[in-house]
């Protein structure tokens, strides 16, 4: 079915407070399909799935032998006094542990322990599991995304995680990456297909559908992996085509900034030497060592970037740091 890009489909969920989006297991299969080296000899904590429902834990379980886990934690929350797990009446939260050992057995045969607490990611009982490990993996509840990232910077893990587009353009996120520590993983936006909500969730739009197994599905399409594992595929060459000498007048300068705007991502010129104001989804294709993150968003004047006194939505100013100079360049080839 036909896929309406939007936002309003995570917008109400936030309005609603619902954070209860499971990741699709083929999501993750095709995006952890590219770190397959880096999770060797490594324990992987996922702290907002409940096992039952996660689909990383369950991609993680199957995938155990041949990623080389150490070990594999898994911990869920417990919101309202009412536990995740159909079995448990219970007030706490839990989480499973699991070693090479476990691994032949079935998942609910693995015993959850119970925290004292509700199993909130924040809780001291999650940080010391979040301390045993290594590499953050889950889909963190997307209100709470800038806490939720910004623990796992203080405590200096590894992560792969799932958020909105618009993390993006949250201080904390774009300071990470500009400054190198974090990077858009390799599937975003239409990459990553949809949630499975819970049955008391309302189907939002024309972005939701049944599965065949009876799953309520929900396509957002303004989704990205954020992570700090480098794989290969971040350091591929942006392919430039676009000219900027001779074609001036498709690239309008800022009014309250010396640079160009380009509109799309493959329109960045190759022979422009000087600031260069592209869209968020510029970062999906960024490449530190072709490209210098210089601000996000603002002018000279603290106001946001504009041309002819109209604002293009969030800008960040980049620089090419290898242009090809004009003399060079055939432009009638890159008409």
């Amino acid at each position: 079915m036909a896929r309406n890009a939007s936002n309003s489909t995570l917008h109400k969920a936030k309005s609603s407070k619902s954070d209860e989006f499971y990741t699709l297991f083929e999501d993750i299969e095709r995006e952890l399909t590219y770190y397959k080296n880096c999770f060797f000899g490594k324990t992987v904590y996922c702290n907002c799935d409940n096992p039952k429902e996660s689909n990383f834990f369950k991609y993680f379980f199957k995938n155990f032998r041949t990623l080389g886990l150490k070990k594999l934690i898994a911990s869920y929350y417990v919101p309202n006094s009412k536990s995740l797990f159909d079995e448990y009446e219970s007030e706490h939260g839990g989480y499973i542990e699991c070693s090479l050992n476990d691994i032949d057995t079935e998942i609910t045969e693995i015993p959850c322990k119970l925290f004292n607490g509700n199993g909130d990611f924040r809780s001291q009982e999650c940080i010391a599991l979040l301390k045993q490990a290594d590499i953050i993996v889950t889909n963190p509840p997307f209100s709470l995304f800038r806490e939720h990232i910004s623990q796992i910077i203080r405590y200096n893990k590894e992560f792969l995680i799932i958020g909105n587009i618009n993390a993006i353009t949250y201080q904390e996120v774009f300071n990470l990456i500009q400054t190198n520590q974090a990077w858009l993983g390799v599937h975003f936006g239409r990459g990553i297909s949809g949630f499975k909500v819970p049955n008391h969730y309302e189907m939002y739009g024309t972005e939701t559908f049944i599965s065949s197994n009876g799953d309520r599905i929900i396509s957002p399409n303004n989704c990205l992996w954020l992570t700090n594992l480098d794989i290969q595929i971040r350091h591929d060459v942006l392919k430039l085509t676009k000219v900027y000498s001779g074609n001036e007048d498709l690239y309008p300068k800022f009014d309250n900034y010396n640079g160009i705007n380009v509109n799309r991502t493959q329109d960045i010129p190759m022979d422009y030497e000087g600031a260069i104001g592209v869209p968020i989804t510029f970062l999906h294709k960024y490449n530190p060592s072709q490209f210098e993150i210089i601000q996000f968003r603002k002018g000279n004047d603290g106001k946001d970037l504009s041309v002819n006194g109209k604002c293009p939505y969030f800008r960040i100013l980049i620089k090419n740091k290898q242009p090809i100079k004009a003399p060079y360049v055939n432009s009638s080839l890159f008409a």
